[in-house]
């Protein structure tokens, strides 16, 4: 059983249960048009044979109106509420102080040889694993994620991981030499089963979130702790959206690998109307040269979880995190502020990019 309403919040992050789908205001008005409908059948029969007209007529007409009102509530009752509820779960209250850190990938791009990539041999043997996470940057890279995110006001972070993906839990959890489970952040973690994607990823990490707002962001990429910080100070879902000639001239990300991450078609209001993942050459133009582009960081409420389980695979088939925002934003009237960021964001997608990505943090800071 996963009970609805905010009293039980408590019992269900103690069982790792994911939020209700059921609205318990729309229970509420099941049971009281439940109430009118039985007594309005009773009252108005025995009005009608004790030739009491006008008081059964009255009774009849709120027997045939809460009949109508359970008719069209009942197919409702267990969907994902629209109303005060589902409104409730989509305002952020307070600056989340939780992350997910989605680090299940499998690597294909880094573990493909590239001999203009000039690496240490500690780093070329992580990156033969895939693990692009602890790749050594003077220390692993991963490192840098948390400590950009304990600047930025985090204090709560789960680890996205694979079942193979023990080094990742040894290190992080004090086990392995030269690791240690860091003191500004406490680090959970939740195991994926298999690579099915970042909405999966997400779900994974549901007994994690329970039910508080969280950011959710990639562990091969290191977002500016400004961005990170204007991303928790929204009062609801929201994203950056990136500047693309921003990340060209100051980041490590090439013109032609950009033109494949997700577009963003924000409208004059300011919310997300559409986000393509992968978009063909078409799409791009119709887009436009100068469209956002997603980074695939985000701030989310619960709510997002019943689209990360009813989005469809995509064509990669894979169950894709852009992709259930605008599943979300479709059939369960999600709205996602698009917040504006002139920043560059550091990838570390392939061998190549570590040199660079490297340099561009020679002298950050790490403060676990």
């Amino acid at each position: 059983m996963r009970p609805p309403g905010p009293g039980w919040r408590a019992v269900r992050e103690r069982a790792q249960l994911d939020p209700s789908p059921d609205s318990l205001a729309r229970s509420l008005l099941g049971w009281v048009l439940g109430c009118v409908f039985i007594y309005g059948a009773l009252f108005g029969s025995g009005s009608f044979l004790y030739g009491r007209w006008a008081q059964g007529t009255l009774w009849l007409f709120l027997f045939v109106a809460s009949g109508i009102g359970l008719v069209r509530l009942l197919p409702r009752l267990s969907a994902p509420d629209s109303g005060a509820e589902s409104l409730s779960e989509n305002v952020v209250a307070a600056p989340p102080t939780k992350a997910v850190i989605l680090a299940r990938g499998l690597g294909t791009r880094m573990r493909a040889p590239d001999d203009r990539a000039q690496l240490a041999p500690e780093q070329a043997a992580v990156a033969d694993t895939g693990v692009k996470a602890m790749i050594a940057i003077d220390r692993p890279f991963l490192d840098y994620v948390l400590s950009a995110l304990a600047d930025a006001g985090c204090t709560e972070v789960c680890l996205v991981v694979g079942p193979e993906h023990q080094v990742v839990r040894d290190y992080y959890g004090g086990t392995a030499p030269g690791g240690g489970a860091p003191t500004r952040v406490r680090v959970s973690f939740a195991i994926q089963e298999q690579p099915l994607g970042t909405a999966d990823a997400v779900l994974a990490a549901a007994g994690f979130i329970a039910g508080d707002a969280f950011l959710v962001l990639n562990s091969d990429n290191y977002y500016p702790v400004d961005v990170l910080r204007e991303l928790r100070a929204q009062r609801e879902p929201a994203l950056p959206a990136f500047d693309r000639a921003t990340l060209v001239r100051d980041g490590n990300i090439p013109s032609e690998r950009i033109a494949r991450y997700a577009l963003l078609e924000v409208g004059a209001d300011g919310y997300l109307r559409r986000i393509v993942e992968k978009p063909d050459d078409a799409t791009a133009r119709a887009f436009g040269p100068h469209a956002a582009v997603s980074m695939n960081v985000w701030l989310l409420t619960p709510a997002i979880m019943e689209a990360c389980r009813r989005v469809p695979p995509s064509a990669r088939n894979e169950l894709e995190l852009p992709n259930a925002v605008q599943w979300a934003i479709d059939h369960l009237a999600l709205r996602v502020r698009a917040v504006p960021v002139r920043a560059a964001v550091l990838d570390l997608s392939h061998r190549g990019d570590i040199p660079s990505v490297a340099s561009r943090l020679r002298g950050t800071e790490v403060k676990l």
